[in-house]
């Protein structure tokens, strides 16, 4: 089985990598789902500020990886040559990551501040906010888990400042190449 993981700073574009690689046949882990579920266990209300403080209350509690630890088990279970991890956060989850699956290929999606925020705006989730302040606040939060360190140890990287078509086309050339290497 080979991993990919997919990292970079929030609607950067991991979600829409994520899509495209779901609609060409390839299982997702989103490693935010494992929060979202932590937040519903805890009966939280779904937003920003409980996801941010539910997953450093995880890495608190089990270190660093521990938000990878619980995608484990997921992708095992999964009978695919190809598994996409989408949404990982720190070099800690990296280095889980390439212990447990050592194919694991890591891709960087790179955006401007600006692109992300109009992003955010325009997707409408739970966790969304409008203010520039905001986004800033959550780049620094992630930035505290590894995201930078993370971001510097991508094994490819993926510019998402053009249209979702380009953006789209960049994917799949990254994913045919990856696909052949399994």
């Amino acid at each position: 089985m080979k991993v990919i993981g997919v990292v970079g700073l929030p609607a950067s574009g991991k979600g829409e990598f994520s899509k495209i690689a779901a609609e060409v046949g390839i299982p997702v882990i989103v490693m935010g789902d494992m929060i979202r579920a932590a937040v519903k266990r805890a009966g939280l209300e779904p937003n920003d500020t409980n996801f941010g403080a539910t997953a450093n209350r995880l890495r608190a509690e089990n270190g660093m990886d521990a938000i990878a630890a619980l995608c484990i088990p997921e992708i095992k279970n999964l009978a695919a040559p190809l598994v996409l991890i989408d949404g990982i956060r720190g070099d800690a989850e990296v280095r889980l990551f390439r212990q447990q699956f050592p194919a694991f290929t890591l891709i960087s999606i790179d955006s401007s501040f600006e692109k992300r925020l109009d992003r955010i705006r325009a997707r409408g989730r739970s966790d969304d906010f409008v203010l520039p302040e905001s986004l800033r606040n959550r780049d620094e939060r992630e930035m505290t888990w590894g995201l930078g360190r993370a971001l510097a140890e991508a094994d490819i990287n993926i510019k998402n400042e053009s249209s979702l078509e380009e953006f789209s086309t960049a994917v799949i050339s990254v994913l045919t190449s990856l696909g052949r290497d399994s």
